[in-house]
């Protein structure tokens, strides 16, 4: 019967890929709307042969790769439950001692090895394809580098989540649901915290911008939009990627404006501003706030479904998994698996409101430097340094683009009446 449930889980990723593979490749409509033809928001206006063949190309592979890699951990999930070896490493764990939090660390050792001996060959070969199209620096060793620290700051966090996890679902067995959500609420302000301070220089070297003009320029928008801001960070990314980016992460006084030395070698001081008053449009608008509180909501909504789903999988499942009881450490894979599959399943909504804030901070934008041709320019480079497709398919926009597509955001800037924009706010 296990053998016969594991082919077809094996069987059904199988033909999902094959289905994937023939929409991303043969059947999606990536063409240029004709009536955007010859505009600037056309690639083929700065993109020449060669970079419109490698950004197809490359984005395919991407997309398909995405959709890969998510069904791909539902099913290794879904196989050391039903072969067992999910109690096997609960076994491991108790023999070698009965300290709660010692036996729960091996545990996640043993779960968190499995996965990432598993997860490695997508790894691997999302690494070779972005370095064989020219979009990853990195060597190999600075590479597995990332991964291995990847893998202990994941433990650790699984750690504790975890540990307080299982005990809350020990103490309260109908509620645990409600516990946990209570506690993520301060735990992820926690995170937002320390993010930019622990954790993100473990992987990369951050300092003060070197260019003292540009970080004044860029100080100075932030003092009209009213965010208080004292300095401006660059970080060494050249040595990973030719991708551009820049970015706000943290909050209170942990707060950070970043720009990778990738966007300040490759952008003029215009186009570098646009995507600074970008970014700030986004403290304005409070949308982290916002963001807080769907995030909240979501999880709150998460935790209750997993809750449900869980007692009615191990009650049913729980003998032939070797699984007694959801107070079993044993039973994670069951919760990893259930918030994995909510999580894809939400994401065309909460990609939806991101892709509506990101519009709106594109708008702000504008409206702070009144300057199109550098927003356009912006966007022209960020396409052709991430290879993107302008216009990708309609099921990659649902379930991967937080931001509006290149094509929606060179034309909403193109079409931006900014002598409009400047009467009305004379007129206020």
């Amino acid at each position: 019967m296990v053998r016969k449930w594991a082919l077809r889980a094996i069987a059904a990723y199988v033909i999902f890929g094959i289905l994937m593979y023939a929409y991303l490749f043969y059947l999606a409509d990536t063409s240029i709307p004709e009536v955007l033809r010859g505009t600037v928001a056309d690639p083929s206006t700065f993109l020449n042969s060669r970079e419109l063949m490698l950004s197809e190309d490359y984005s395919k592979i991407r997309n398909l790769l995405f959709f890969l890699a998510t069904p791909y951990e539902w099913l290794f999930y879904y196989l050391i439950l039903i072969f067992g070896i999910s109690s096997v490493f609960e076994r491991w764990a108790k023999q070698t001692t009965r300290f709660y939090m010692i036996c729960t660390a091996i545990y996640l050792f043993w779960l968190s090895l499995a996965s990432f001996i598993v997860m490695f060959p997508l790894s691997y070969l999302s690494f070779t394809i972005s370095k064989s199209y020219n979009i990853s620096t990195q060597t190999f060793p600075s590479w597995m580098k990332d991964k291995l620290i990847d893998f202990w700051v994941e433990f650790a966090l699984l750690f504790i989540i975890v540990s307080v996890l299982y005990a809350l679902i020990k103490k309260f067995k109908k509620r645990w649901w409600l516990a946990a959500w209570a506690l993520s609420v301060p735990f992820s302000i926690f995170m937002m915290f320390i993010q930019p301070v622990l954790i993100d220089p473990l992987y990369n070297d951050f300092y003060p911008l070197k260019d003292k003009q540009l970080e004044e320029k860029i100080l100075n928008i932030a003092n009209k939009a009213n965010i208080p801001a004292d300095h401006v960070y660059e970080v060494d990314m050249s040595t990973k990627t030719n991708s551009l980016n820049a970015y706000v992460t943290g909050v209170g006084s942990n707060s950070r404006i970043v720009l990778w030395d990738t966007t300040l070698e490759r952008l003029t001081d215009e186009e570098i501003l646009f995507i600074m008053a970008h970014e700030m449009g986004h403290y304005v608008e409070k949308h982290i706030y916002i963001g807080m509180a769907g995030y909240l909501l979501l999880t709150l909504i998460g935790l209750w479904i997993t809750a449900k789903l869980m007692e009615k999988w191990i009650s049913r499942r729980g003998e032939e998994w070797r699984i007694e009881k959801i107070t079993n450490i044993s039973s994670l894979p069951t919760f990893l698996l259930i918030t994995s599959i909510l999580l894809f399943a939400a994401s065309p909504v909460t990609n939806m409101v991101s892709r509506y804030q990101e519009a709106r901070a594109d708008t702000y934008a504008i409206k702070m430097t009144e300057d199109k041709e550098a927003g356009i320019q912006t966007f022209q480079s960020l396409t052709k340094a991430g290879l993107s497709q302008v216009n990708p398919p309609l099921l990659v926009k649902i379930f991967r683009y937080g931001h509006p597509t290149m094509l929606e955001r060179i034309q909403a800037i193109e079409e931006y009446d900014l002598e409009k924009n400047s009467k009305n706010s004379s007129e206020k």
